[in-house]
């Protein structure tokens, strides 16, 4: 038996209210998905740093598209952000003592997968995040 909720798509329009409201997205959806209650803070804060740099980098609309992916032990949520401007992100080089700049680090560390492509306009961020046990 398949699942009711596998896969949904928001658009944002760039404002500073897109960043909570992507947040809240994703935690309502995961908490519409079994078994998605155990990833719902991480994927918050992957998300929200996705939506805080697509707001900061690329002023405009931006799209966040969230898909349970896998089965048993291997099910995800990949993390989809596009936005317009067409430049990948850098990630900064470790620095404790650095004030900001950590949003990318932080996305790398917490997921089993990253991808950056772009796209005929701006580019698409790919985040997969282990629902874990």
């Amino acid at each position: 038996m398949g699942e009711a909720v596998s896969r949904a798509g928001v658009c944002y329009d760039g404002a500073a209210g897109s960043i909570a409201a992507a947040r809240g997205f994703t935690a309502e959806f995961l908490g519409r998905v079994r078994g998605g209650a155990g990833v719902v803070a991480v994927a918050e804060l992957v998300v929200s740093e996705l939506v805080t740099n697509a707001c900061k980098y690329a002023p405009g609309p931006c799209l966040v598209d969230l898909e349970v992916v896998g089965q048993g032990a291997g099910r995800a949520v990949e993390i989809t952000v596009w936005d317009a401007n067409p430049e990948p992100p850098v990630p900064c080089a470790a620095e404790p003592g650095r004030v900001g700049g950590h949003g990318l680090e932080i996305v790398l560390a917490l997921s089993e997968g990253f991808d950056v492509g772009r796209e005929p306009v701006g580019k698409r961020i790919r985040v997969r995040l282990p629902f874990g046990g």
